[in-house]
């Protein structure tokens, strides 16, 4: 068995926990998953099972979320997991408000990561180095937010917000409700969070745990493909020839205007792998499927 799952992870599990049942459900050694989710968050977690745990370095890296900020209340954490630092109510707090200050988060912005995450600093996770109580700055990164939306408000004493987030790779959404409550003087947290897309896979076809150990118990459950996961690459047919020299390892020419990263068939229907074209010629990055 090889290809991808499209997981609901559920709301307290490690991404790693998943990784392990679905190891254990489909009696494979060989899973894997693409952008790790937080035990809080829920939503889309991408497996790869067999030979496609090699392909999770090419899938796209856009992410979106729904998020639900709270206002009135800062955690080390940066969400409701964490311990409370600073809880204050603020009725007054506007969605106007709110409004005037989003803008700031869309495009190419720096960002500091939580205490609480798995960046690494001089090889130690920064979570590891809080629980000890260390206290290390986390270093900024520069991150890109491609769209926010509003999609709903709730006055309280602790106002809440939900939010539409499609970002790239490395965003922390924890981030970008703390630096809300900042800017507003509030203090925020965050309060829920679902990743609704993740590397091309979306939410509303993904599988829970409970409805893949179903699917196998009843011998309907087939993973995605391994090349549909990578429809946003380019790709390049190679005749038969050149497709056993190519899967040897082999530098071939290619008469196609594409530069990068390439998925690579024979004759159209057969995935043999990535590849990645310099000047017309085709080289090997890795080959899915060897041509003997």
């Amino acid at each position: 068995m090889q290809g991808f799952l499209n997981l609901n992870k559920p709301y307290d599990w490690t991404s790693h926990d998943c990784v392990a049942k679905v190891r254990k459900l489909l009696r494979l050694k060989r899973v894997g998953h693409a952008g790790t989710l937080d035990p809080a968050a829920t939503g889309v977690l991408p497996i790869a099972v067999g030979k496609a745990t090699r392909l999770l370095q090419y899938l796209p890296s856009e992410k979106a979320y729904k998020a639900t900020v709270r206002f009135g209340v800062r955690t080390n954490t940066d969400d409701l997991q964490g311990e409370v630092i600073i809880s204050q109510s603020c009725p007054d707090l506007k969605l106007a408000d709110v409004e005037t200050e989003i803008p700031q988060f869309i495009g190419k912005i720096e960002q500091i990561p939580p205490s609480y995450s798995a960046i690494q600093v001089e090889g130690k996770r920064l979570y590891d180095l809080a629980r000890q109580g260390e206290k290390i700055a986390a270093p900024v990164r520069l991150v890109e937010i491609f769209k926010i939306d509003i999609l709903d408000w709730r006055d309280s004493d602790f106002p809440e917000l939900d939010l539409a987030i499609a970002c790239g790779a490395g965003t922390y959404i924890r981030a970008i409700a703390r630096d809300l409550g900042v800017i507003l003087n509030t203090g925020a947290t965050l309060a829920a969070l679902t990743r609704t897309e993740s590397s091309g896979f979306h939410l509303q076809n993904s599988l829970t745990l409970t409805e893949l150990e179903n699917q196998l118990q009843t011998g309907t459950f087939q993973p995605i493909p391994p090349d549909a996961a990578l429809e946003k690459l380019p790709s390049v047919n190679l005749p038969g020839t050149f497709a056993k020299k190519w899967c040897q390892g082999q530098q071939v020419s290619v008469d196609q205007d594409v530069l990068g990263i390439v998925r690579v068939y024979e004759q159209e229907t057969r995935f043999l792998g990535i590849g990645q074209i310099q000047d017309h010629i085709l080289i090997p990055k890795m080959v899915f499927e060897p041509i003997s």
